[in-house]
């Protein structure tokens, strides 16, 4: 298997992590032909984004999809739960925060020089990020994790999201996102504490920083 990407993207991130959980060596790989749209790259996914898995000659785009790969094809030890309900929580967390929490970010990278920030446009993204957040409390699961008492799929798949929005939303004034929504910062304590994960995010934090010193 090969591995398309820079670490510093949440969902490869959630990829490489999965890999590691389960036991796989899946570092990231530059896209060839040095960038996303390279004529090379393009040829593997059409796409045009990361990340992409190559194996076997065929080729898996999007993150969700591949952290599905990863479960049916290496079985063990497994990320999602046993449980049809608990499967559709896990997959249902990465999709809230695909759709509504990385998508409410964009406003936030257009404005990350001060002297050109459009103030309203920052506000309502800060609203809408905020709403998004409030989304993902309502279907958290109760336990210390993302869905049941261990880590899993839906721990993997929203974590480096939110390591990533921390960092940014940060420098618009918000800085403790997980204010108000007890199952979020329960969440948000465990991921502290878990030792699968502590390297995971002293990583990747170094990862985010040095990308948005670079903007």
């Amino acid at each position: 298997m090969k591995l398309y990407g820079m670490l510093v993207s949440p969902y490869v991130a959630r990829v490489t992590l999965a890999a590691t959980l389960k036991g796989l060596t899946l570092p990231a790989t530059p896209p060839p032909g040095g960038g996303l749209k390279s004529a090379e790259y393009l040829a593997l996914n059409p796409l045009g984004k990361i990340p992409a898995l190559e194996v076997d000659d065929r080729v898996i785009p999007e993150s969700m999809v591949i952290l599905d790969y990863l479960e049916d094809a290496h079985p063990q030890p497994a990320l999602l739960p046993a449980g049809a309900l608990d499967r559709a929580q896990a997959r249902l967390l990465g999709r809230i925060v695909d759709l509504y929490v990385m998508n409410s970010g964009g406003v936030f990278f257009r404005n990350m020089n001060p002297a050109t920030r459009n103030e309203q446009d920052v506000e309502s993204g800060k609203a809408a990020f905020l709403k998004s957040l409030a989304h993902l409390e309502h279907f958290m699961g109760a336990g210390p994790y993302a869905v049941g008492d261990r880590l899993g799929y839906g721990d993997v798949a929203i974590l480096p999201c939110l390591l990533m929005m921390q960092n940014i939303v940060a420098a618009f004034g918000i800085t403790d996102m997980y204010a108000g929504h007890s199952r979020l910062a329960r969440w948000w304590q465990q991921m502290q504490i878990d030792p699968a994960v502590s390297t995971f995010i002293a990583d990747y934090r170094v990862a985010v920083t040095n990308f948005l010193n670079r903007r």
